[in-house]
């Protein structure tokens, strides 16, 4: 569905107009193409006192081709900047306002156990933030607060998400902020992540909390892979696959090197192998509801079995409490939550979805902050995050993540049967001023299937833009 603000403000007529009459101008967002670089440019790096992650984050910039210079925020860490040969300085204001001179702004927060020494942040991004170029990324790195030693040390490192969110609101112009929470340990297990949050893969993925876990969650003897097709010999499972988010699901995680399976309701057969064959995949045709077809799909599955289980089916059937249908309270509920449910058990108890292996699931803003006339559709969803969190312990030992996304307003055929006002203001009403596009929710799934993600698990990523609705 097109956005038709969006490219009128992008305009030359449009866009001057915008300006005069002082009307918001969406950022056209930088997406991934496999026929532009992913990463490149100029990268700020900043850090607090004693800053644990600066070694891996100089590393990181140095291995996918980016340039760093170091800020002198804090004169303790200079030496470390020195060490890897980046050029270390304050910028001034006048260099500042360059346009477009930085791509990405880096900042270790992960020594600062006090809320006294928390100013390094005030003054890394108080110089950088303005030469930031469009669409650039800012990823803040800190220890998860559960896990650090002292009162006061929890108090500085949960404080970072308040500042990470707001600085994602004030950034605007196609600027995504994110905050990634290292375990003390899993240092060698943040680079799939970073990378994500650096790249176009995540132009919608804006004001989010993701933490790494501790290598107990990490296999003892990671497979290689390559970073261009990091899917490839994975086998992934993909519901409800047809057409819309599931399509590009399917597609991207093919892109990524996958052999997809997907699948979809009968009624839907032909789009679904019109989808497979353009993805040389294979097509499952089940109505995911009938009591009979987890045993259909771990049977079908069986023989090979599957690395990733992505469950995207579902559907809405909304109305206020007072007027729905207990047929439209159960189909909702059934389709969208009780059936994953049903599917993972199955998988699970034949050994169908192996060790080392990911589940991912569509959850929906709506299941975090509710909606009106959605009661049905806002319980299934947050039941999604609810299996999310209760069962990542339970498949540790296994080596299994579940994680969850969340979309916002996706432009999809749903979204474009919504009233014009209420659409309008769905795509407003988000940091980035403009709904989202299929591919932003499938980059982050297959961020969450990338085998350098073990140990990303019980996390709800929100694709929407940081919207202004829920936390």
């Amino acid at each position: 569905m097109n956005d038709s603000y969006l490219k009128f403000v992008n305009s030359p007529f449009g866009g001057r107009l915008a300006r005069s009459l002082g009307l918001p101008k969406p950022e056209v967002l930088r997406r991934y193409r496999a026929d532009r670089p992913e990463f490149d440019g100029l990268v700020a790096i900043g850090a607090g006192r004693e800053p644990h992650l600066f070694d891996a984050l100089a590393s990181l910039i140095a291995s996918i081709g980016m340039t760093s210079v170091a800020h002198e925020s804090a004169g303790l860490w200079v030496p470390l900047a020195s060490r890897h040969g980046l050029m270390t300085g304050r910028f001034e204001p006048a260099e500042a306002a360059a346009p477009g001179k930085l791509a990405a702004l880096l900042f270790d927060a992960s020594g600062i156990d006090d809320s006294s020494l928390l100013e390094p942040l005030h003054g890394f991004f108080h110089d950088t933030l303005r030469s930031l170029g469009k669409c650039g990324r800012i990823v803040v790195l800190g220890r998860p607060p559960e896990t650090c030693a002292s009162p006061r040390q929890w108090t500085a490192q949960r404080a970072l998400e308040g500042f990470v969110r707001s600085l994602g609101k004030e950034a605007r112009r196609g600027i995504t902020a994110n905050l990634v929470y290292v375990e003390p340990g899993s240092e060698s297990g943040i680079e799939a992540t970073l990378r994500f949050f650096l790249s176009p893969r995540s132009a919608y993925v804006s004001g989010q909390v993701v933490r790494i876990a501790a290598h107990g969650a990490l296999p003892q003897n990671p497979p290689a892979f390559d970073w261009r097709q990091p899917l490839a010999g994975h086998r992934a499972l993909v519901t409800g696959a047809a057409r819309g988010i599931g399509a590009s699901i399917a597609s991207v995680l093919a892109a990524e090197g996958a052999q997809v399976i997907g699948l979809d309701v009968p009624s839907a057969r032909d789009a679904l192998d019109a989808t497979m064959r353009q993805l040389n995949g294979s097509a499952l045709a089940f109505d995911i509801a009938a009591p009979e077809a987890p045993a259909q799909i771990a049977a079908a599955l069986d023989e090979l079995g599957v690395d990733i289980v992505v469950h995207n089916a579902g559907i809405t059937k909304d109305k206020t409490i007072a007027k729905m249908t207990d047929t439209a309270w159960q189909s909702v509920i059934d389709i969208n939550l009780s059936a994953q449910e049903r599917i993972d058990e199955a998988l699970l108890a034949g050994g169908i979805l192996r060790d080392g292996g990911r589940i991912i699931a569509v959850s929906s803003i709506s299941g975090i902050a509710g909606n009106p006339g959605q009661t049905n559709y806002a319980t299934s969803k947050a039941g999604v995050i609810g299996r999310v969190q209760s069962m990542a312990p339970h498949l540790r030992a296994r080596g299994i993540t579940i994680n969850a996304v969340a979309p916002g307003f996706i432009e999809t055929q749903m979204t474009a049967k919504i009233p014009l006002a209420i659409r309008e203001a769905g795509r407003r009403m988000n940091s980035m001023s403009q709904g989202g596009q299929p591919v932003d929710v499938a980059q982050t799934i297959a961020w969450l299937a990338h085998p350098g993600s073990a140990g990303v698990t019980g996390q709800v990523v929100r694709v929407c833009g940081q919207s202004l609705i829920g936390a």
